[in-house]
């Protein structure tokens, strides 16, 4: 199969498995599935506690895109489209087997400091995963959702059904956990050279 162009219109290759997986063709599905399932399973990992959680979010998200699929209109990439469809699909898994985090520290705001971030050091993505996979599901998710797909926290909050400050709150513990998680590999990763 051919990736989508740079203007983000699909190839005949991706217009006709599209049409296929419209019409309930099998082969066009699992064809759709082995193209994608790998960079959104890489979604599914940051949001899951570990990889069997992935999995869940995955199958869960798959059956959404393919429930769904007739919603894409082409305006954009189907990789891009499929990939806010695993977000949502992550979310809603998280909502229905967790309880989300409601607690708001207020003292804990005011002494935020916006621009400090998270120091990836000499971590692989692999590696950098596994230790957010850690962070107790509040902090995992408003994480993956502001620093790395780009939500502002007014956004998260509305997902989530949470306050503004409840997410900058979150976000701001995720940042100190994994600073001091990142730091404590970095001493392991001394001590066994």
């Amino acid at each position: 199969m051919k990736e989508e162009n740079s203007k983000g219109n699909l190839t005949i290759s991706e217009k006709n498995l599209l049409d296929g997986c419209l019409q309930g063709d099998n082969s066009c599905q699992k064809a759709l599935y082995d193209q994608y399932k790998v960079s959104l399973f890489r979604v599914c990992l940051r949001y899951a506690k570990d990889r069997m959680e992935a999995e869940d979010m995955l199958q869960d998200g798959f059956i959404k895109i393919f429930t769904d699929l007739y919603q894409f209109k082409s305006q954009g990439p189907l990789g891009g489209w499929m990939r806010r469809v695993m977000v949502n699909a992550a979310l809603q898994f998280i909502r229905k087997n967790k309880k989300f985090q409601h607690e708001t520290d207020l003292d804990h705001i005011a002494n935020i400091h916006h621009t400090e971030e998270v120091a990836t050091s000499n971590l692989n993505a692999q590696e950098l995963t596994k230790l957010i996979q850690k962070l107790p599901v509040g902090y995992r998710t408003v994480f993956n959702l502001y620093v790395i797909d780009g939500f502002q926290h007014k956004e998260i909050a509305k997902k989530l059904n949470i306050t503004e400050n409840t997410s900058k709150s979150q976000l701001s513990k995720a940042k100190a956990t994994l600073r001091k998680m990142i730091a404590k590999s970095e001493l392991v990763k001394t001590i066994n050279r």
